[in-house]
């Protein structure tokens, strides 16, 4: 089988890859490296440099300009702006690449007649019912604009014409709505809380909390996640009618908590005496920062659909954080490069 990975150096692509290079299959990967968290040397040695691997570093579209004609059995799509922080230097122009790329992969999929893994967000949601997400409800769009909001509908844009292409023309694609992943080789350089939280936790230094700390989140291992994606291409190849255009959210709703309660989780697990501060977000990432509205998923489709069933709960999630920047702090990348890595990744 081979496989197109756009994004798959980023944070859930990296776990993506290496579950489907275990399986043995032939993988590519485009990606410009712009969102991943660990150097390319580290990811590869944690893959152990395998020879069914081969990869572009490149932009996405124009990847796309020059390989039109590839042929592929499956494509994943994870090529995005991505963090409540990282996606801030793409404002005004974020819609139009997330749109354009998913579109040029739609037909690069419908000349391929290959399966289409779309990976979407939460954030089309809007927040849902206070907080509650399920598929076939409505979306919200706040009255705000901010650049939370273009990412939102660049990726709600995206699915809409994918959906519609399903139902119009030829095209075996399923669209992913992850929750609030974390995980290993995570970086919160992107804005994403909990390796934040366990970085400071670590180091003694305040858990910097936005707002009150009642925003209602669901962290979701990217083991899970990853397992739901490869689950939505196969069940493409099971069911391809029936499966066409379909959209699953990927979360864990056992795990929802707030983010103060994740903050007091994360100093227990690390053991820290570090105090929480409560400041603004728009302290630290600058004025065009927004909060995400409270948030968790209807996760009964995928389980039941994709035969999904998520494996790690909250305190598992943050103990693999946790032993992952303990291995990482206690081992330097210049050493780790070219060797091979020995850490918990994948024993927690």
């Amino acid at each position: 089988m081979k496989f197109l990975v756009t994004g798959g150096f980023g944070f859930i692509g990296g776990h993506l890859i290496q579950r489907l290079l275990e399986a043995e299959h032939t993988v590519h990967v485009v990606d410009n490296l712009s969102t991943s968290p660990v150097p390319l040397t580290v990811l590869m040695s944690d893959l152990k440099n395998p020879l069914n691997l081969t990869y572009d570093i490149d932009d996405l579209h124009n990847w796309l300009h020059y390989n039109d004609d590839t042929e592929w059995d499956v494509i994943f799509h994870l090529a995005s702006p991505v963090g409540p922080a990282g996606i801030l230097p793409f404002a005004g122009k974020m819609a139009y690449y997330i749109v354009r790329d998913t579109v040029k992969l739609i037909r690069l999929a419908q000349r391929s007649n290959a399966r289409l893994v779309d990976v979407s967000t939460s954030e089309i949601y809007g927040g849902g019912e206070a907080g509650y997400c399920r598929e076939d409800m409505p979306r919200i769009v706040p009255a705000e604009t901010t650049v939370r909001l273009e990412y939102a509908m660049g990726k709600l844009a995206a699915e809409t014409a994918l959906i519609n292409e399903c139902q119009i023309n030829d095209l075996r694609a399923a669209i992913i709505r992850p929750f609030n992943v974390s995980g290993p080789r995570q970086s919160g350089q992107g804005g994403f809380v909990l390796p934040r939280f366990v970085a400071q936790a670590m180091t003694g230094q305040p858990l910097t909390v936005f707002g009150d700390g009642s925003q209602v989140r669901a962290f979701t291992h990217v083991r899970d996640i990853v397992s739901g994606i490869i689950e939505a291409a196969d069940y493409l190849n099971r069911y391809s009618r029936k499966a066409r255009g379909q959209a699953f959210n990927l979360g864990n709703p056992a795990n929802k908590t707030t983010i103060l309660n994740l903050a007091e989780r994360v100093i227990n697990e690390v053991g820290s005496a570090s105090a929480i501060q409560f400041l603004d977000g728009r302290e630290v990432y600058g004025p065009h920062y927004a909060e995400a509205a409270d948030k968790y998923p209807d996760a009964s489709r995928a389980i039941k659909e994709l035969r999904w069933q998520p494996q790690y709960d909250i305190e598992a999630t943050i103990r693999s954080v946790h032993l992952y920047m303990t291995w990482s702090a206690a081992n330097t990348f210049h050493e780790l490069s070219g060797i091979e890595a020995k850490h918990p990744l994948w024993t927690v």
